[in-house]
């Protein structure tokens, strides 16, 4: 009844959101508003990542189309409810928690990553927003809030060394980015990340492509960085 009447939303099962009266003419609420407590009600360490974390530093500037959320283990079914598109990804990793900040939304704080796993993120999950294209672009906004000189061995047990090369090569050759770039580099060298020959971009064949010593990528993928 409460929800015909639209005094709530149903969120997840078990789980409903009050529509405040600001959203009550559209009947739904955007996802940062009731975030935190789902994940609370499941029991789950999370944080917003992709393009809505981007979204948040001024990278991304149309507004995402689906919610990205990265989960603890198990692995959660996305949820679509009237146009709320929730896309939850699960990491095997336990949440580096140094890398993730609060932020204070209408309805209380939440979790976003901060700028240099945001980025690495826009890489790791590139499938998840539209290609390797797509990610050069945000990534390339993103960087004007991004430090490399803080990484620490946190970052680098967390994040894949193969999001570390592709992202490192990006950064160098075809975003303009070789100062942080370098120290990308120089940090990985430090903790003794292990690179290993890859393709730029994986699923795609390798032959003939040129190979990039210093981040050992073979390159098998054109960049097009779109406008946003």
């Amino acid at each position: 009844l409460l929800i015909k009447k639209g005094k709530i939303f149903p969120v997840f099962k078990g789980f409903y959101s009050v529509i405040p009266i600001s959203y009550s003419l559209i009947g739904i609420v955007p996802p940062e508003f009731y975030i935190d407590d789902l994940m609370k009600y499941l029991n789950r360490q999370y944080y917003v990542c992709l393009l809505n974390a981007a979204s948040h530093y001024g990278a991304a500037h149309q507004k995402p189309q689906i919610f990205s959320v990265i989960t603890s283990l198990p692995t959660l079914r996305d949820t679509s409810k009237r146009n709320v598109k929730i896309n939850f990804i699960a990491t095997r990793k336990e949440i580096p928690r140094k890398w993730i900040i609060s932020v204070r939304g209408e309805n209380g704080d939440f979790l976003i990553s901060k700028p240099e796993l945001t980025a690495a993120d826009l890489i790791t999950f590139q499938k998840e927003i539209g290609g390797l294209n797509r990610s050069c672009t945000v990534v390339c906004e993103l960087m004007e809030s991004v430090k490399f000189g803080k990484l620490d061995k946190c970052f680098f047990d967390y994040v894949p060394t193969s999001t570390i090369q592709r992202l490192g090569y990006l950064l160098e050759n075809e975003l303009g980015q070789t100062e942080q770039a370098n120290i990308l580099f120089s940090k990985a060298r430090t903790l003794n990340c292990k690179f290993q020959k890859l393709p730029l971009k994986s699923n795609k064949s390798v032959e003939n492509c040129e190979i990039n010593d210093k981040w050992k990528i073979i390159i098998n993928e054109e960049i097009e960085i779109e406008d946003l």
